[in-house]
């Protein structure tokens, strides 16, 4: 899906393309299209546009003298989960161009397309952005960021880091690569309480000593996530391509594939959300932290125990997975703790094994969203289902 950075490509693609074209004649709307005709007609028209978040507007402004009179009309595009633009001859145009611009005669006629082969895109000819969508993420940073801490009470904030980084209320512009990118670089758990990571961010001043050069130095080394929130845009905007390059085809994608550092990388995992959404991430080590005398359900006790009454000494920071626990052919409920550590720790004592033994723990199968079983030494640990409610 399109998140702000090709938004941001797609409306630099547009004013570089359209710079100097004169457009003219009507709109042309695909008959299967169920978007809303764009009621403008002009003799000769000029097309420019802009991005913020997740739309991106397009300007149509008739030049002096064309014919009949009108005014500018703006449209707002969102492009769904396959939508772009592209500029092709009027004669071949491209499958799936679902609104079309015509340059005038008597020229070579060309079209900017709106193109959408999965049909989820949508235009709207009020031209006025979305209502309710926060500060754009790439364009927006400070207000953005202000818009965020001042509204942690908000319950969105109660929900998992990696669901609330997709609400477009406060995160406008950052989607499901975006997010595992971020939350990658920071090594926080996906589903970590979205709260309790951003209020600490409240709190984060720079000593007013510094210079603001220093500072500058100080936010780029150890940026927070809200800063990730604006930078890692910034990297896919200035690698550009994604369709919008001078390469064709799968070439014009090679350095952001290149980019990736987590979203759909080999050797990651991922798990669905509870609106269907894949996360992608890394288990940086795993804590097992034993046999409980009941399994954990959401919202259970505070505190897991083992069967011998000993706390569980183990990470606040992590995701819980219920697990079965099998030994010969006795089965009982335990859970893994994922910790963003590259050590794994003894499930009895809670002390770090180091990297020396880490064929102590030994993943069987393909680890993809945790559901190949986990050897540590003579158990076997198997995962049942996740919590992801």
């Amino acid at each position: 899906m399109p998140e702000g950075p090709e938004l941001h490509l797609a409306s630099l693609f547009v004013n570089e393309t359209c710079r100097g074209l004169v457009f003219g004649g009507c709109v042309e709307k695909s008959s299967v299209s169920r978007n809303p005709e764009v009621p403008f007609e002009s003799s000769a028209y000029h097309i420019s546009a802009c991005a913020r978040g997740k739309e991106l507007r397009l300007t149509l402004t008739p030049a002096p003298g064309a014919q009949p009179p009108q005014e500018p009309l703006a449209l707002v595009f969102r492009f769904g989960m396959s939508g772009s633009f592209q500029l092709a001859p009027a004669h071949a145009l491209p499958p799936h161009a679902h609104l079309r611009f015509y340059t005038a005669p008597p020229a070579p006629r060309l079209a900017l397309c709106f193109v959408d082969i999965r049909r989820f895109g949508h235009w709207d000819p009020g031209g006025e952005w979305q209502p309710g969508r926060g500060p754009c993420v790439l364009l927006e940073y400070e207000q953005f960021r202000e818009n965020v801490l001042r509204n942690l009470s908000d319950k969105a904030f109660d929900r998992p880091i990696c669901e609330a980084l997709l609400d477009q209320r406060f995160f406008n512009g950052i989607g499901n690569y975006l997010r595992a990118e971020i939350l990658y670089r920071l090594k926080i758990p996906p589903f970590e309480k979205a709260r309790a990571v951003l209020e600490a961010l409240q709190q984060h001043r720079l000593s007013p000593e510094l210079t603001l050069s220093q500072k500058i130095r100080a936010k780029l080394q150890n940026p927070d996530l809200l800063e990730l929130c604006h930078l890692v845009p910034k990297e896919v905007v200035q690698l550009g391509g994604k369709g919008y390059g001078p390469e064709h085809g799968e070439e014009d994608f090679a350095a952001f594939r290149a980019w990736l550092r987590c979203y759909g990388v080999p050797g990651m995992s991922s798990l669905r959300d509870r609106h269907g959404r894949t996360i992608w991430f890394q288990v940086w080590a795993l804590l097992l932290i034993g046999q409980l005398e009941t399994p954990r359900e959401a919202g259970g006790v505070d505190t897991p125990r083992t069967t011998a009454g000993q706390e569980l000494r183990s990470s606040p920071v992590g995701i819980l997975v219920p697990v079965e626990v099998c030994q010969g052919s006795r089965c009982s409920g335990g859970l893994v703790r994922l910790i963003p550590s590259f050590e794994p720790q003894d499930p009895s004592t809670g002390t770090a094994l180091g990297q020396h033994n880490l064929a102590d723990v030994t993943a069987v199968g393909e680890v993809r969203g945790f559901l190949a079983p986990l050897i540590w030494k003579d158990t076997v640990w198997s995962p049942r289902k996740t919590l992801l409610t």
